[in-house]
């Protein structure tokens, strides 16, 4: 079997410090490691799960389009939540612009810290190649 990992130039330091992959590839499915919500060029982690949401789901994005993939391709989604019950009603509402029918399997964890200080919300997905999903590979909600 082959395995390639898939690191977006925007997520080379997270390859290079952190020796992981943000996506890999094998078995015609692409695993996408759990993407929090800091800022991308700063790493600062901004206040609220709205805009925490917006900026991980924008890394996932840029993973899948790294790989030729969109959102319509996900199969999985886990989610992590320091606070699930206070904030999953905000996470819903921008879940629901890049996660379109047909809705991926989700499972929803609440957590009482994450990796990055301060990260309310970590999301990790599992997509998978099919003709249909590299014809679409929009990854714009």
């Amino acid at each position: 079997m082959t395995v390639t990992p898939i690191v977006p130039p925007s997520q080379q330091s997270y390859h290079d410090d952190w020796h992981f992959s943000p996506g890999l590839e094998a078995a015609g499915f692409v695993f996408l490691s759990g993407a929090t919500g800091g800022v991308r060029q700063t790493g600062q982690m901004p206040d609220g799960v709205i805009a925490q949401s917006e900026n991980a789901f924008a890394t996932l994005a840029d993973v899948l389009q790294e790989a030729g993939l969109g959102f319509d391709a996900v199969v999985d989604m886990t989610t992590y939540h320091v606070g699930l019950q206070a904030h999953l009603a905000e996470f819903k509402t921008v879940k629901d612009r890049f996660i379109h029918l047909p809705y991926p399997a989700w499972t929803a964890i609440g957590v009482s810290e994450l990796a990055s200080p301060g990260a309310l919300i970590e999301i990790k997905l599992i997509a998978k190649r099919t003709k249909a999903a590299q014809q679409h590979s929009d990854v714009q909600p």
